[in-house]
């Protein structure tokens, strides 16, 4: 029989416990949570003690471009997951486009599952859906993907096409016959061909992605969901303009989820100067008012989670001006940070936080993390949400150092990160082979 693990806790004056912060012991046990102690309670076990540092659930980051194998210059499975464990993250699900071949096939997901041989944290992976490949759904879903990812407009890759609005019907039922979710970039072909085309300025960039195309999009999903009974998920929200559809639609019961991420919360395009490409996104980071009215659906529940959408790339894909740099923002090591900073600043609490990029999305991928309470998985952060930091893209493990948070003051220093009970980050290190790959069932 195998060795059972030798039981460990940590301890802290500040442990939050559902939504309370808690001077307490957190057991571990064969990389799960055994017992929630009182402070002064080692529970007969070795214990760490972290002062007042805050232990809070481990995050999950349920959209991340790893772009291996095939596009491993642009990141790759080592430095995306040693970023991950660096930013508090216990587990991220790799999208499954920007790598060649795609996820969307059974011989694909083997392909990203050999490439992703030495990860510091569990990875999991979504299935595409593309014209044509209807028929490879039930056996990726057999293999293990979480869902599937389609897009409704051009993804930026040829070797992942869009599937047109009419075939959204198609796409739903055959996700949900294997009980799986449906992911859509939800930009709609008509309102993006509408508009003038992009130059090389970000004025004329923004013009070019108007909020209708993610309104009209988001309308055609919802009214698929309610003819075919589907699960869709709302991928990286940007108009505002489509909360009310989307409040409509769970009021009426319909099975919707909806994300949105960190840099549509924190910049504006009144930021964005010039040919600063390293804002270039898609959909794209809107006006001022729109980002306080995203805090609002997710004050209201209306958005569910934020997720990073990291989509990183070599700096020479940056340049050019709008109208030619690749479309991606890398933020998967600074999500905490930037969510705390951010939520503080609009008197959210750390509860809210927690519950946004941790909770969600963990439920989301129905992985067992997200809260600190027995059973659950060990995945931990232990940080100083007092602590200063300013971002330098050169001290990132993220494979390059372009990301338009270089510069900026944020508030939350992590100091360390477990996963399934293991320490993968501590003392500015990360330990890389401790990661597994996920299979959801």
């Amino acid at each position: 029989m195998p060795r059972r693990a030798v039981p460990t806790a940590h301890r802290s004056t500040r442990v939050l416990v559902g939504e309370e912060l808690t001077a307490a012991t957190v057991v571990i046990e064969d990389g799960l949570i055994a017992a929630v102690l009182r402070h002064d309670d080692d529970g007969g076990v070795a214990v760490a003690d972290h002062g007042d540092l805050v232990i809070s659930p481990a995050l999950v980051d349920t959209h991340v471009h790893v772009n291996d194998p095939g596009r491993t210059e642009w990141e790759g499975f080592e430095t995306a997951t040693a970023a991950a464990a660096a930013g508090g993250i216990a587990v991220i699900v790799d999208m499954p486009l920007n790598s060649v071949p795609p996820t969307t096939t059974v011989a694909g997901l083997h392909a990203k599952r050999s490439a992703a041989s030495n990860v510091s944290v569990d990875v999991g992976f979504w299935g595409g859906i593309v014209p044509g490949n209807l028929g490879q759904v039930k056996a990726l879903g057999e293999e293990g993907v979480f869902g599937f990812k389609a897009f409704l407009v051009e993804s930026g890759v040829d070797e992942f096409g869009c599937i047109g609005l009419g075939e959204l019907d198609d796409a739903l039922e055959a996700v949900a016959a294997v009980g799986l979710p449906l992911l859509v970039h939800a930009e709609a072909p008509g309102p993006l061909a509408a508009a003038p085309p992009a130059g090389r300025d970000y004025p004329s960039y923004l013009a070019s992605r108007p909020a209708e195309a993610e309104t009209e999009a988001i309308a055609a999903v919802i009214e698929s969901v309610r003819r075919t009974g589907g699960r869709a998920h709302i991928l990286h929200l940007s108009a505002a303009d489509a909360l009310p559809l989307l409040e409509s639609a769970r009021g009426d019961g319909l099975p919707i989820t909806v994300e949105t991420c960190p840099h549509y919360l924190t910049f504006c395009s009144d930021d964005i100067r010039g040919e600063a490409c390293e804002f270039k996104c898609a959909p794209p980071i809107r006006d001022a008012e729109n980002r306080e009215r995203l805090w609002e659906g997710l004050a209201a529940g209306t958005i569910d989670m934020v997720v990073s959408d990291h989509s990183p790339c070599s700096p020479s894909l940056k340049q050019g001006g709008f109208d030619r740099a690749w479309g991606g923002i890398a933020s998967l090591e600074l999500r905490l940070p930037i969510m705390w900073t951010e939520a503080a600043n609009r008197g959210f609490g750390l509860a809210d936080v927690v519950r946004w990029t941790a909770t969600a999305p963990a439920d989301f991928a129905a992985i067992p993390g997200g809260l600190v309470e027995p059973g659950r998985r060990a995945d931990l952060v232990i940080w100083d949400p007092d602590a200063g930091r300013v971002v330098d893209g050169d001290r990132l493990f993220q494979r390059h150092p372009v990301t338009p948070y270089a510069g900026r003051n944020l508030q939350g220093e992590i100091s360390a990160t477990l996963v399934r009970g293991k320490v993968v980050f501590g003392d500015g290190q990360v330990t890389t082979g401790t990661g597994n790959l996920l299979e959801r069932r």
